[in-house]
């Protein structure tokens, strides 16, 4: 059985282990719980989660020590997907298909909501039944998302996203704001999953931060490549070219050779894992030739 045969089954156990740790929408405040289960629950592809699973098998990690690291990183992304969707921020009425969560209740049950997603995140990692032996793995585990969330993470990139609009950024600079607002999180993925192996050596985890790294930023760029290549896209645009984007400032042709740099670098990074790194291989690649 191929790792996509065993999606289902990991997105199954996901959902199932949102829904345990999210509140009861009954329980009050009612509007408050609604909004938090309304952003985590509404949809999405789960690629985080994903990875985490992805990892475990690398290394033979049982999915019961995964559960919690897979709901923490996802609760985290639900999170940063309400603060980038306000009005103050990148002001979207939509996503994935309906209501950003500020435009399906109010903009301050949307703040609130996420400003309850990040601590439960932490929450969650801190009384995983299955590593509650282990304090300083659990310890780490903290600290990891604390990192991907902060200043050198969601919130700095975000930070630095703003203050590029309609700034000419060469690659690097704009490859870094992609490292801290997209990369950090996928990084995260790997090395919670990773971290939860009491096997695990310090050169396997420098590999897996190479893999992370490389993902991250191809991820981002991939999916600057979808926005442009949506029908009715103008590449000569004012809202285009005012976006820091790979395509918009290097054009698709750059961008698609950039993406195929860096999974090939991802690949590479994890060669000397062998067969139970497939998972991982699997999922580099379904990331760079998704199509939405």
């Amino acid at each position: 059985m191929s790792f996509a045969d065993r999606i289902p089954a990991y997105l199954e156990r996901t959902e199932q282990a949102l829904e345990r740790a999210l509140p009861d929408a009954a329980r009050p405040p009612q509007r408050l719980h609604a909004a938090m289960r309304y952003a985590v629950l509404g949809g999405g592809k789960r690629l985080r989660p994903l990875l985490v699973y992805a990892t475990g098998e690398a290394f033979a990690v049982p999915p019961d020590r995964l559960d919690a690291p897979a709901v923490a990183i996802e609760l985290m992304h639900a999170f940063s997907l309400i603060h980038d969707d306000l009005p103050a921020m990148d002001d979207d009425d939509l996503r994935r298909g309906r209501p950003s969560t500020h435009r399906a209740f109010d903009e301050a049950t949307a703040i609130l909501a996420a400003d309850a997603l990040q601590p439960l995140a932490f929450e969650v990692l801190a009384t995983a039944l299955p590593l509650a032996a282990e304090p300083a793995t659990q310890l780490r585990l903290v600290a990891l998302l604390s990192e991907s969330c902060g200043p050198n993470g969601i919130a700095g990139g975000q930070a630095l996203d703003m203050e590029a609009e309609r700034r000419q950024l060469d690659p690097a600079e704009l490859e870094h704001m992609f490292r801290l607002k997209t990369g950090r999180l996928l990084r995260a993925s790997v090395l919670l999953a990773a971290h939860c192996s009491p096997q695990i050596t310090d050169a396997q985890l420098h590999r897996l931060e190479v893999f992370a790294d490389a993902l991250g930023i191809a991820y981002q760029i991939r999916d600057d490549i979808l926005d442009f290549t949506l029908p009715g896209q103008d590449l000569n645009s004012d809202a285009v070219k005012a976006k820091a984007t790979y395509p918009g400032l290097f054009g698709l042709a750059r961008a698609q050779a950039r993406t195929d740099q860096l999974l090939d670098i991802a690949i590479d990074a994890i060669s000397d894992l062998g067969a139970s790194a497939g998972a991982l291989r699997w999922m580099a690649r379904h990331t760079m030739l998704r199509s939405e």
